[in-house]
Formats: C-alpha cells, sequence, structure tokens
C-alpha cells in the first residue's frame, strides 16, 4: 500500500524522495541550514522543483555550500556562475549568495551558531500547524514577516516573508504535513 503524502509532491519521484526524507524534518547543523537558506532564495519566484532538479549542480558549484568560500566569492567567480547552465544564473541571486554567506558568519559570531539564531524564534522546536488540506496551508505567517524583517537588518537577501516560509519548512521549524499524510507529527 502507498502512504499517503501532502498532495503537492505526489507523482513525482524526486518530489516525493525530498518531501519523505527531508521537508518537515528539523535541521540544527549551521551547514545543512545554509545549504536551505541559499536554495530557497534562488527558489524566489520560481517552482521548488525546479531547485530540486538543479541542487547537485548547485551544491557543486557554491562549494558544497560552503559558506567560508562563498563569502571570498570575487568579481571572476561570480561571472563564471553567471555562465553556468547547472544553476539559476541570475546575477541578483548569485550575488545575494555572497552577501548571505558573509551575513550568515555574521550570526554565527553573535550567537554562536545560525541554529541558536533561527532556532530561537520557535523555541527551538518546531511549529507543529494542523492544515487538513494543502489549501490551509499559509505561504507566509506573522513569524516568517518577523524573521525576514530581523534577517534583512542583518543584511541577508533575497529573504521576503515567502521567502523565509518555506525555508521554515524545508528545515522543520514548521511542519505542515496535512492531516492524512504519513509523515504527519501529530
Amino acid at each position: 500500500m502507498d502512504k499517503k503524502r501532502c498532495k503537492w509532491c505526489i507523482g513525482i519521484p524526486i518530489y516525493e524522495a525530498y518531501h519523505d526524507n527531508e521537508w518537515g524534518v528539523p535541521v540544527y547543523d549551521d551547514q545543512t541550514l545554509f545549504e536551505f537558506l541559499i536554495l530557497e532564495t534562488f527558489q524566489a519566484g520560481l517552482s521548488w522543483i525546479t531547485i530540486l532538479k538543479k541542487r547537485e549542480n548547485f551544491s557543486l558549484t557554491f562549494d558544497q555550500f560552503d559558506y567560508q568560500k562563498i563569502a571570498k566569492y570575487n568579481e571572476t567567480k561570480i561571472q563564471k556562475l553567471l555562465q553556468n547552465p547547472g544553476i539559476i544564473r541570475n546575477q541578483l541571486k548569485i550575488r545575494s549568495a555572497v552577501t548571505n554567506a558573509i551575513a550568515f558568519m555574521e550570526v554565527q559570531k553573535e550567537f554562536g551558531s545560525f541554529s541558536k539564531y533561527i532556532w530561537q524564534f520557535t523555541d527551538g522546536k518546531p511549529i507543529v500547524n494542523t492544515a487538513q488540506h494543502l489549501k490551509e496551508v499559509p505561504a507566509t505567517t506573522p513569524l516568517s514577516d518577523a524573521i525576514s524583517k530581523d534577517l534583512k537588518k542583518r543584511g541577508f537577501k533575497f529573504v521576503g516573508s515567502t521567502v523565509v516560509y518555506a525555508f521554515m519548512q524545508a528545515t522543520g521549524m514548521v511542519d505542515d504535513h496535512v492531516a492524512d499524510c504519513w509523515k504527519r507529527t501529530s
């Protein structure tokens, strides 16, 4: 018998694997949090499936999401990235990856880790929502608005409330699996 899943992922193997193994699973590791932050910022205005299909290329191109290396990218590296068809070649998003890597490390200096910083917004544990159907899952919340505002104040780019909420879902800060999904935690 097939597992019941959230409708957004059904029928596409890469989506189903992402849903089953990653989406909504709490992430406390800074390296993984940075990966999702970068991927979500590149996703802005696009579909998540586009990003998933290019995820391996993003990883290779962006030094396995090593924020210390990305923070040092120079103009030559940025121009090289702009020529790479394996990623989203949006100049503003590519430049924001560098800016965000620098801001990410500043947050680490201030809080000891990005994880401590970001998880403080949920008291260190996931918010489990109670949506019965996909249409009840919001694109933003007052909390994603507040986090977005704080990230922007700290110099992050492409971190509007919708991107932040998607990041929260991806990293398990929010559990938005619908009622009949096998991944639902309560």
